[in-house]
C-alpha cells in the first residue's frame, strides 16, 4: 500500500561527471570530488570532477544522479539501499546529504542548514 502522505522532497539538481576543471567548483572533502553550484546552471546541473584518491566507486562516478531537497533524511533512507551514509558538506557545513540506489539510479537527499543553500552562500 502506498503511503498517502509521503515525506516531502523537492527536485534540486542532476549530477553529471566531468573530467575538466569547471569555473567556481568547490571541493567536497568527504568524497574528494569537486562540484559546481547547480543553482548557477539553467538546467540545475551539478558537474562533479573526482580526485584520484576519491573513495567513490567507478560505477557511481560514471552514473548521473538526481538530488532532492528534503526536511529530514531518515524517511527517505528507510528500507532503501543506502550507497553513502549521511555526511556533512561544506566548511562550515551547509547541508547533510546521503545517497541511495533506487530503481538503478543514484539518488541524493539533501537537508540544508537554515539560510544556506550551497558552498558559496
Amino acid at each position: 500500500m502506498t503511503d498517502p502522505h509521503p515525506p516531502r522532497k523537492s527536485f534540486h539538481h542532476v549530477g553529471l561527471r566531468t573530467h575538466d576543471p569547471q569555473p567556481g567548483e568547490f571541493l567536497v572533502d568527504a568524497t574528494r570530488v569537486w562540484v559546481t553550484n547547480p543553482n548557477h546552471h539553467p538546467y540545475h546541473v551539478e558537474y562533479l570532477r573526482y580526485e584520484l584518491d576519491s573513495p567513490i566507486s567507478d560505477e557511481f562516478m560514471d552514473a548521473p544522479h538526481v538530488a532532492y531537497e528534503v526536511d529530514e533524511l531518515e524517511p527517505h533512507l528507510t528500507g532503501k539501499a543506502v550507497y553513502l551514509t549521511p555526511f556533512e558538506v561544506g566548511s562550515p557545513p551547509f547541508a547533510t546529504v546521503a545517497f541511495t540506489r533506487e530503481h538503478d539510479l543514484f539518488v541524493e537527499y539533501m537537508v540544508f542548514r537554515p539560510g544556506r543553500s550551497w558552498h558559496d552562500q
